[in-house]
């Protein structure tokens, strides 16, 4: 290896055809998305009924029939996206997973957690803080604790998957196995 690619993240070092393919990476990832959407939608709106996607623009009150109209076909488009990053989520670890590997578990768990993470650090930043059209809870008088703490949660998620996805790297270097994609 050489010394530049020491300092490299574990993404670009699992890039070689020796480490994890970065279909897998990528695919990773994208389910960890999915599936932090998916948490998001179906806990925050449909079982705490904390917010809708648009409950904080004023326009589109949860509290009328109008309004939560509305709000349902955005909730919708939503979980509609987020069953869209599962799927190809999915279907890429299916075309790409290194089978039975040392370290691709525990990889993969990372990768889940960075995808739910930047799912939590995206969403929240745009749609709580620039759009401003939801809140974590939109039904408290000050939300901003609750938007914060949902992004911390987003960065706390990152940071263990980071460290999740580095510990996986070194499960398979120990191992002196080779990963590689499995033929399609």
């Amino acid at each position: 290896m050489q010394a530049s690619a020491s300092r490299a993240l574990p993404f670009e070092r699992w890039s070689t055809s020796d480490r994890l393919p970065r279909g897998f990476l990528v695919s990773g990832a994208l389910l960890g998305i999915g599936l932090g959407g998916f948490v998001d939608g179906i806990v925050l709106h449909q079982v705490l009924q904390w917010h809708h996607m648009l409950t904080a623009t004023g326009h589109h009150p949860a509290n009328t029939v109008s309004g939560l109209e509305t709000n349902t076909l955005w909730d919708g488009l939503f979980h509609s996206l987020t069953w869209v990053a599962t799927v190809c989520g999915l279907y890429g670890l299916w075309i790409s997973a290194p089978v039975h590997r040392p370290g691709w578990g525990v990889a993969l768990v990372g990768l889940l957690a960075i995808g739910w993470g930047a799912f939590n650090l995206v969403e929240g930043v745009i749609d709580h803080h620039i759009l401003g059209i939801h809140h974590v809870r939109d039904d408290v008088a000050e939300p901003l604790p609750w938007d914060l703490a949902f992004l911390a949660l987003g960065a706390v998620l990152v940071a263990v998957g980071y460290a999740l996805v580095r510990k996986g790297q070194s499960n398979g270097e120990v191992a002196g196995r080779e990963f590689e994609a499995r033929p399609g």
